[in-house]
This record gives structure tokens, C-alpha cells and sequence, in this order.
């Protein structure tokens, strides 16, 4: 499986913008997992709504491409 270089959005692992993907991808773990603990730690904080992070993610994370990938 190849792993992202730097953090991306990923194009393969999407359900929205591929932004838990890309995390995923970089870190090597499981997209279900990084979406599980997610949605976990957006239902604990009542501070920032879970939302508003992915947004702000999907806003600042480039799409991967080809060259993305080790």
C-alpha cells in the first residue's frame, strides 16, 4: 500500500472530500478507524463541532496526486 509523503486528500479513500482518508494514508492506519475515532472525539467536544474541522481540513489540505505517494 503506498503511503502518502506529505498530508494530502486522498483520491482513493474518499466519502466526502477524502480528507479522513488522506490522514489515514499518511499515517498509515485504517480510513474506517481515522472516521470511527472522528466522529468519537466530534460527539465528546462540546468546544468545536466536529464539522467545522473537516471543513477547515478540506479547505487547507491539497488534493494527493501521483507525485504524492512514496
Amino acid at each position: 500500500m503506498a503511503k502518502l509523503a506529505k498530508l494530502h486528500r486522498s483520491p482513493n479513500n474518499r466519502m466526502i472530500a477524502g480528507v479522513m482518508g488522506g490522514i489515514a494514508e499518511y499515517a498509515g492506519w485504517s480510513p474506517t478507524w481515522v472516521r470511527v475515532l472522528f466522529v468519537i472525539i466530534s460527539s465528546l467536544s462540546a468546544a468545536v463541532p466536529g464539522i467545522l474541522i473537516y471543513i477547515i481540513l478540506w479547505i487547507i489540505m491539497p488534493r494527493a496526486n501521483s507525485q504524492s505517494y512514496q
